[in-house]
């Protein structure tokens, strides 16, 4: 027999979709119960003759029981399952999951496409590609899709639901006005190829069983995965003014022998009652399973495709992954929005799914830039586009969202990271500092122990003229951005930069403890994964106190962020080590020189002790204009109550921005306005202990002291 499902477990099922016993289908075909009995099991097969007189009995062609790769239609038809109420009278007036997230694109966008990455298949190295697409229908066209959705079945429902004093039916009250007062219905339907699909049993443990059949269930594939709570798929009913969601997978692995074109669909509505009977909530439209009580509980079919094109589900390839199809999606913060349409005034009802278009990408530019780039020998993890769409022609033609366009210069650091062309500090414009940020994972035992140091990866690089400025973001192995915050006290006389933290397996799969910091900071983030911080997961697996190893790292990476970047102001050090400063600055001997109104200034100091015994000094040099005609030299002396003070030799000089060291010099880049140095004195020069001197650092014209 040809390729498909096997026969054995094909023809049982068909049995129960038709309703028919064994003995009745013996009967039929003029065999023995015991024949059918070895089809079913596998330990004979039919008759080519035989073959045609089950096709009849089964009411369907031959060819399908040939190739086995569909049901036949002598099942129960399709149709919406609505479960009843709670004996015990209980009520659910909507789904509580849902009112974790706004009605709100950008957070749709966040946790679907978070959702994408987590199911990515990973084996052939490619990203996994996510397309929204926001499709308006309007007259004809809205009214074959409500019949291919049986509305009619489905009205009573909304109808009760309706109207209920609370907020479920408030909105799904606000949803049936705007489709019929306008005749209109905005459909989002959210694709991705290269994942996994809707794998497993209808009910048992499994993806589908997860997304379709459960709340609170976080079915994930790895430990970088993003979700945990199980709560991220709620956004897809949330932004649904209906509370319907359609779903078509194509399946990794398959189930009952197949993988394309698995459809279910699901309604989540609050407690209502239709035709004097109470109905608990939910409900799914799918094929009856024979197997449930009366044959009335819905699950998943595998649809032909006429089916799949009346529900606006066909995709374009048989590449594994998942449709989803909000229906009468809407945005509520996009009534905000009152930037103008980029293509003018087209009217109220295609601005606003213009307007979602908009919101769309710039929430996965904003959120998955890092998984869109990359580097070196490794391709992006994702590929993100949105298209708007009315009645099937194109109102906005399909727009790759870019990450060198939506964050240029974060996505240059993450770059050079991947390309491994990242330099120690920032010397030249475009340049990527990388430093090292340590992470001390803690124990499982509930106290202080320590499991582990993992380093994260901090980069800098300078901003954008029209970015954001001074922040700092961090992500961990799905490269999606957790945290993003402003790098504190800052001065304004910096030069406007960008941050980006990579922890746990974003900083390298062969990092040490990498997926240790996974788990850590995947239990330390909430529902909405924008933060790190204390949870309840933290608390119970690690201990109470586990979330200030976080807040080190995050005030270490601040603190080198400032290392590489500000040009701090000086401050005394604790100790006994007294810090001074002497803006004094000479003229080098036996040449001309410039006017004095353009000589460079040493205007702020940064000085600290080292554990070897040197003073590690950062300093600031005010440059006027013309002045970088100098060249001038930083000289450090210990502070001395009378007489001559001592000249302490540097053990290293480096520029740090805007100079260069030549010959223990440094010389300043044509029109910079500032210079920052860094400099470490030589202990072998200290004529007195460190921990009991002060320091006093001039600035010369010329060579200056010669360095050791």
């Amino acid at each position: 027999m040809e390729a498909g499902e096997d026969f054995g477990p094909w023809l049982a099922r068909q049995l129960k979709l038709a309703d028919m016993t064994q003995t009745e289908l013996a009967q039929a075909v003029d065999v023995t119960r015991a024949a059918v009995s070895a089809w079913i099991t596998g330990r004979a097969a039919p008759r080519p003759e035989t073959i045609e007189r089950i096709a009849r009995a089964l009411n369907t062609d031959l060819a399908t029981v040939h190739t086995r790769t569909t049901d036949t239609q002598a099942g129960l038809p399709i149709g919406w399952y609505h479960r009843p109420g709670h004996a015990d009278g209980g009520r659910e007036l909507g789904n509580a999951a849902a009112f974790a997230f706004d009605a709100d694109v950008g957070v749709l966008a966040r946790e679907t496409c978070q959702n994408s990455l987590d199911e990515r298949l990973t084996a052939n190295g490619q990203p996994v590609r996510v397309r929204y697409t926001l499709h308006e229908l309007t007259g004809e066209t809205l009214a074959r899709f409500r019949e291919a959705i049986q509305w009619d079945d489905l009205f009573p429902h909304y109808e009760a639901a309706a109207t209920q004093e609370q907020k479920v039916g408030r909105v799904i009250d606000a949803g049936l006005r705007d489709m019929y007062e306008h005749d209109r219905l905005v459909l989002l339907r959210v694709d991705d190829y290269n994942a996994a699909g809707l794998t497993g049993d209808d009910y048992d443990d499994g993806r589908f069983a997860a997304v379709v059949r459960r709340q609170l269930d976080s079915h994930k594939s790895g430990s970088s995965a993003g979700g945990s709570y199980g709560l991220g798929k709620a956004t897809l009913w949330a932004t649904s003014r209906l509370g319907l969601v359609l779903m078509n997978s194509t399946l990794s692995e398959p189930h009952e022998g197949r993988t394309e074109r698995r459809l279910i669909g699901r309604l989540d509505l609050p407690w209502r009652q239709v035709h004097g009977k109470p109905w608990a909530g939910p409900a799914w439209l799918g094929r009856p399973d024979p197997e449930s009580p009366g044959a009335t509980v819905a699950r998943s079919w595998w649809a032909d495709e006429e089916a799949v094109e009346s529900l606006h589900l066909k995709r374009e390839s048989g590449e594994p992954g998942t449709s989803f199809l909000i229906v009468g999606a809407h945005d509520v913060a996009s009534l905000a929005d009152d930037s103008p349409s980029p293509d003018g005034d087209e009217g109220e009802e295609v601005d606003s799914i213009q307007r979602m278009h908009r919101r769309l990408v710039r929430a996965l530019g904003k959120n998955f830039w890092a998984a869109m780039t990359g580097g070196g020998d490794q391709l992006p993890l994702l590929e993100a586009s949105v298209r708007t769409l009315r009645n099937g022609d194109v109102v906005l033609p399909e727009e790759r969202v870019d990450p060198t366009v939506a964050q240029p210069s974060r996505t240059r650091a993450l770059k050079a990271f991947l390309n491994g062309t990242t330099a120690e500090r920032l010397s030249e414009a475009g340049q990527v500092a990388m430093a090292r940020v340590p992470l001390k994972l803690p124990g499982h035992d509930g106290k202080h122990s320590t499991l582990g140091e993992h380093q994260a990866v901090l980069l800098v690089t300078e901003a954008e003229d029209d970015e954001e400025r001074n922040r700092i973001v961090a992500m961990r192995g799905n490269r999606m951005t957790v945290r993003d915050a402003v790098v504190p006290e800052i001065s304004s006389s910096t030069n406007p930069f960008q941050a980006v933290l990579l922890v746990g397996r974003a900083a390298g799969a062969d990092v040490p403890y990498a997926d240790e910091a996974e788990a850590f900071l995947r239990a330390a983030e909430p529902p909405e994964h924008n933060k790190w911080g204390q949870t309840e997961e933290l608390t119970l697996v690690y201990s109470s106190s586990a979330h200030r190893r976080i807040s080190t790292m995050i005030r270490d990476a601040n603190r080198t962020v400032k290392e590489l970047v500000v040009r701090p102001k000086a401050k005394p050090k604790a100790g006994g080590a007294n810090l001074g400063k002497k803006l004094t600055v000479g003229a080098k001997r036996g040449k001309a020189r410039p006017t004095a109104g353009n000589q460079p200034k040493l205007q702020n100091v940064d000085a600290e002790v080292l554990a070897t015994g040197a003073w590690q000094v950062t300093g600031e040099i005010k440059i006027p204009s013309g002045g970088d005609a100098w060249r001038m030299t930083p000289v450090a002396k210990f502070e001395v109550r009378s007489g001559a003070r001592p000249v302490l030799a540097w053990a290293e000089l480096v520029a740090v921005n805007g100079c260069e060291v030549v010959d223990g010099a440094l010389r300043f880049a044509p029109g910079a306005g500032t210079a920052t140095f860094q400099g470490v004195t030589d202990p072998a020069t200290h004529t007195v202990r460190t921990s009991l001197s002060g320091l006093v650092v001039e600035l010369r014209a010329g060579e200056g002291e010669p360095r050791s």
